[in-house]
C-alpha cells in the first residue's frame, strides 16, 4: 500500500541562515585569490604584496604563492573535517597538493601557460590510461555516488557496472571524460598564454593572474560538465543496450527491477 510522503521537518533557524557549501568553495578558489592577487584591491589602493609583504618581487612572489595555496588548504580542511575518504575526495585532495606543489615552480610565459593546467593534463592522462586497464576512473565516480544506496539497489548496481557490455559503456566514458578534461586544458594554457604575459614576481604578472582566473572560471566548469555529462550519457546508452528501457545506474530502483524482469540475480 502508497503512503503519503512524511512532511519534512522544520528548518532550525541556523539550518535556514547556513551558507551553501558551493558559496564557500567560491570564496576560497576564486574570490580571496583574486583579492590577494589583486594589485588594488576593489580600486581601494590596498595591496596584500605591498601593505603585508612589502611589495617588490619578493612580495608579489609571496602574495602569488598565499593565492595559490589557500584553495589547497580548504581543500585539504574540507576533507580532514567532513572525513571523507572516498576515492572521488581523495583524488581531489591529490590534485589540490599536486596544484600546490607546482606553485613553488616559479615560470612565467609559455611554461605558466602549461603549469595553469598541469592538472588537467594529469587527469586527462590518468582517466585514459585507466580506460585500458579493469578499472576505468569514471566507475570510480559512479560507484561512489552509490554508496548511500541500499544493499539491493547497490548490488544492482555494481552488477551491473560488471557486465561486458557495460564496462565497455564505462571504458568510452572514461575515454571522453579524459577528451574533453585535455581539451579543457588546451584551452585555458591557450588563453593563459594570451594573457599573462608579464614577468613573474611583478604586480602585472599577479594581476593578469588573477583576470585569467576570473575569466576562465564559467567556461572551464562548462567545459568539465560537457565532458562529465557526456561520459554519463553513453554509460546510461550502454545499461539501456543492455537491460531495457529505462534502466539506468542512476535509478537503481528500476534498473533492478529491469534484472528481476529478465530473470537476472540482483545480487
Amino acid at each position: 500500500m502508497s503512503q503519503a510522503a512524511p512532511t519534512p521537518p522544520e528548518s532550525s533557524p541556523a539550518q535556514k541562515g547556513r551558507v551553501p557549501k558551493t558559496v564557500w568553495d567560491l570564496v576560497f578558489t576564486l574570490v580571496i585569490p583574486i583579492l590577494i592577487l589583486s594589485p588594488n584591491i576593489l580600486g581601494s589602493g590596498i595591496s596584500v604584496a605591498e601593505q603585508v609583504f612589502g611589495g617588490g618581487t619578493a612580495g608579489n612572489v609571496r602574495a602569488y604563492l598565499l593565492a595559490a595555496l589557500i584553495p589547497v588548504a580548504y581543500v585539504l580542511w574540507d576533507l580532514a573535517v567532513n572525513r571523507n575518504v572516498s576515492p572521488v575526495a581523495l583524488i581531489g585532495g591529490a590534485g589540490a597538493i599536486f596544484s600546490g606543489a607546482l606553485a613553488f615552480w616559479y615560470v612565467d610565459g609559455f611554461w605558466y601557460a602549461i603549469k595553469d593546467s598541469a592538472r588537467s593534463y594529469l587527469t586527462g592522462l590518468l582517466f585514459l590510461i585507466s580506460a585500458a586497464t579493469s578499472v576505468p576512473l569514471f566507475r570510480v565516480f559512479l560507484d561512489a555516488s552509490s554508496i548511500g544506496e541500499s544493499p539491493e539497489h547497490r548490488a544492482a548496481t555494481q552488477r551491473a557496472m560488471r557486465d561486458p557490455a557495460v564496462h565497455r559503456g564505462l571504458v568510452l566514458g572514461t575515454v571522453v571524460f579524459a577528451v574533453v578534461d585535455l581539451i579543457g586544458g588546451v584551452v585555458n594554457s591557450v588563453v593563459n598564454y594570451q594573457r599573462v604575459t608579464a614577468k613573474f614576481g611583478t604586480d602585472d604578472f599577479n594581476a593578469q593572474v588573477a583576470a585569467v582566473n576570473a575569466l576562465m572560471r564559467v567556461p572551464g566548469l562548462i567545459i568539465s560538465l560537457v565532458g562529465v555529462f557526456g561520459a554519463i550519457w553513453l554509460v546510461n546508452r550502454a545499461v539501456q543496450a543492455r537491460y531495457g528501457a529505462g534502466a539506468s545506474l542512476f535509478e537503481p530502483g528500476k534498473l533492478a527491477e529491469r534484472m528481476r524482469e529478465r530473470g537476472e540475480p540482483v545480487a
